[in-house]
């Protein structure tokens, strides 16, 4: 059944996922193009993070049908398994954002009390940017979980993935501009229309806009540099278009000679590091940070640096190069373009956890610091200061080259290479019915201390690490990602 209007006109809210749940959602893992061996590594941590949230609230996982008896087979006899169509398992995007309603005694006639927001998809950025190609029964998870759990729904034609929002049930909403803003979203759309839509269905007063997600960086992709620069080249009147395969068609001459140059310096370093060994990982990864630094405001260096990234063999050196020039956004967080839930999120009611860096030559440093500012100086819906909590990223981690090797690489996903920076974030947690399911990835030093920081912020619950969450974060997310609660009823 479908409602007319906005349900913030009705009267319902989002609720902070710290709420009672009836209930969690999860997708099943299939698709080669994104999962590595035909996702069996992936599905076997899928089963453990559903069987740790399964102790504390019912779990329901849709698989498709050629899945579904392999699903049934890999997870516990109390988890419900149904059969159910999707383009991927992320549910956090593309399952329904539940709203609930407090019903006052002086209601005329009965008030349905939980119902969805169906919200619009484009796999993350369409068919020039988004995930994969075809997103048609992606679009259809939504509706079709409401109609199994007999909810009615509120379409929403605005683009929006769950991940790109975080509430506090008290009337505030945590967002960042290089998602909601991005042309590949709603480029129809203005700032403060996108805000209007946030409070006309989530039911919150006040958003507060962070700049930007995660830093990550897909190693090796021409088509990105291209897409990077196009604004620039545009204006020009050079640019020229990619084929499919990411190679250009014709250069500018200004690219031309960054090519040359770059060779020539590359191919000096490759000889270094090979006359050096391979202890030079970690000189490899601060170099790249510091030539990130040296480009930035300068056109010619940045185009020098970004040209590097058309070669095969330089997925260690050139990890650090994505962050802002003069030619416009270049994308961190490159699946997502920069979803809250990999950066920030409540803790409860005016407290907060931040993705955060030490190191200062981590690119990821001054998104933090960044983010940190507008935090320390905003408040909430009810006027409350915000308590910053730092939770550290591990690594930074890259895709290897045997992870990479087990991914098909085909025209209708994106591809997953090697020397690609993870969105390898412990801010990407669920939280359960008394427990915390929190990704970590094999880095003891972070890993332990994300366990002791979550475990002070949420001081009422468990707090239970997955030791498989590198498997998720190969394919672009996490934890919280691939889970949707449904908040419980009175």
């Amino acid at each position: 059944m479908e409602i007319e209007g906005t349900p913030a006109l009705h009267g319902y809210h989002m609720p902070a996922e710290w709420e009672p749940h009836s209930q969690c959602w999860m997708g099943w893992p299939e698709r080669p193009d994104n999962w590595r061996d035909h996702a069996g590594p992936a599905q076997r941590v899928f089963a453990e993070v559903a069987s740790a949230i399964s102790k504390f609230e019912p779990v329901t996982v849709c698989a498709s049908a050629a899945q579904w008896a392999n699903a049934r087979s890999l997870l516990p006899q109390h988890i419900r398994v149904v059969e159910m169509s999707m383009d991927d398992s992320w549910f956090r995007d593309t399952g329904p954002t539940f709203v609930v309603i407090k019903p006052t005694p002086s209601s005329a006639a009965p008030v349905q009390k939980i119902v969805g927001i169906d919200w619009n998809f484009n796999s993350w950025g369409g068919y020039d940017d988004g995930c994969y190609n075809d997103w048609s029964l992606d679009l259809l998870v939504a509706k079709k979980i409401l109609e199994i759990e007999r909810v009615p729904r509120f379409p929403q034609s605005m683009i929006l993935e769950g991940g790109s929002i975080h509430v506090d049930g008290e009337g505030t909403c945590l967002t960042t501009e290089e998602c909601l803003l991005n042309k590949n979203r709603n480029p129809h759309l203005t700032k403060e229309q996108i805000e209007a839509e946030l409070k006309s269905y989530l039911g919150v007063k006040k958003v507060i806009w962070l700049p930007r997600g995660l830093f990550v960086l897909l190693n090796g992709n021409a088509k990105g540099w291209v897409k990077a620069t196009r604004g620039f080249w545009k204006t020009k009147g050079v640019w020229r278009a990619v084929n499919r395969e990411g190679n250009l068609k014709k250069l500018c001459s200004l690219r031309e000679v960054a090519l040359e140059l770059g060779k020539v310096l590359v191919q000096g370093i490759r000889s270094f590091r090979a006359f050096m060994g391979h202890t030079l990982m970690e000189w490899d990864t601060r170099l790249s940070n510091i030539m990130v630094r040296w480009s930035h405001g300068c056109l010619w260096k940045a185009t020098l640096l970004k040209s590097f990234r058309t070669f095969p063999f330089t997925s260690v050196l050139w990890r650090g190069m994505e962050r802002e020039s003069d030619f416009g956004k270049i994308y961190g967080d490159d699946d997502t373009n920069g979803h809250i839930d990999n950066m920030c999120c409540f803790a409860k009611p005016g407290v907060v956890l931040l993705s955060w860096t030490d190191d200062e030559l981590d690119p990821q440093y001054e998104r933090s610091v960044e983010a940190f500012s507008v935090l320390s100086n905003a408040t909430d819906a009810r006027g409350r200061k915000l308590q910053i909590i730092k939770l550290h990223v591990p690594g930074p981690l890259y895709m290897t080259d045997e992870e990479a090797s087990g991914i098909l690489q085909d025209d209708n996903a994106k591809l997953r290479v090697a020397g690609t920076r993870l969105a390898a974030s412990y801010v990407n947690f669920y939280i359960a019915n008394g427990r915390i399911i929190a990704p970590v990835f094999g880095d003891q030093k972070w890993d332990d201390e994300a366990v002791r920081v979550l475990s002070l912020a949420f001081p009422n619950h468990e707090v239970v690490g997955i030791k498989g969450a590198r498997e998720i974060a190969l394919a672009g997310g996490n934890i919280h990602c691939i889970t949707q609660q449904q908040p419980a009823i009175a």
